[in-house]
């Protein structure tokens, strides 16, 4: 479980996460937490969260994004809101670091999400081009996470046959849907 104050990188696409508010501090109605991006870095994919609003607060450098198809960049001091259902992506293709505080409502299972994909990528186990799972490995998560975040492309009811297919493969194969951040916990005693 993710506590405030826990820290998630992702090598590949250039994120950091600290965590401020977590679903055990706020009874499940929010995360709260700041995102930093280096220059170059970016969301691995287009997604949508079919149940959560998602707020960025940006704290330094410029946002770059697309929300419902539309281009924006946002600079210190704005604030974008991201209804529930919503495609979007966001990047940093600016030269100095963007901080951005993030806040997702409610908090649903979204925290176990981000230590999946963070940990497999810690971990080098995603493309060091794209930043996301193998496919298998990736269904796997689809399947268990889609309250939370689906791809925004191919069409949900596409991802619901194909990452139901794939994600039975990659069970057999051993992928499993949980895959925790491998350093932000110390090891058992």
């Amino acid at each position: 479980m993710i506590a405030p104050g826990e820290v998630l990188e992702h090598p590949v696409t250039g994120e950091t996460i600290i965590f401020r508010q977590t679903a055990a501090t706020t009874g499940g109605k929010l995360i709260e937490a700041d995102f930093y991006m280096r220059p170059g870095a970016f969301v691995a994919a287009e997604h949508i969260h079919p149940r959560q609003e998602e707020r960025f607060e940006i704290i330094a450098g410029t946002l770059c994004g697309r929300v419902a198809g539309k281009e924006l960049a946002g600079v210190r001091g704005e604030t974008v809101v991201v209804p529930a259902g919503t495609p979007h992506l966001w990047w940093n293709s600016g030269d100095e670091d963007l901080h951005v505080r993030v806040e997702v409502r409610p908090a649903l299972t979204l925290e176990n999400w981000f230590e999946t994909y963070f940990g497999l990528a810690k971990d080098g186990k995603v493309s060091a081009k794209t930043g996301l799972p193998n496919l298998f490995q990736l269904a796997v998560m689809m399947r268990a996470y889609q309250d939370v975040l689906i791809l925004a492309r191919p069409p949900r009811p596409v991802q619901t046959l194909l990452f139901g297919s794939l994600s039975a493969v990659g069970r057999v194969l051993g992928y499993k849907a949980d895959y925790p951040y491998p350093y932000s916990r110390p090891a058992p005693a």
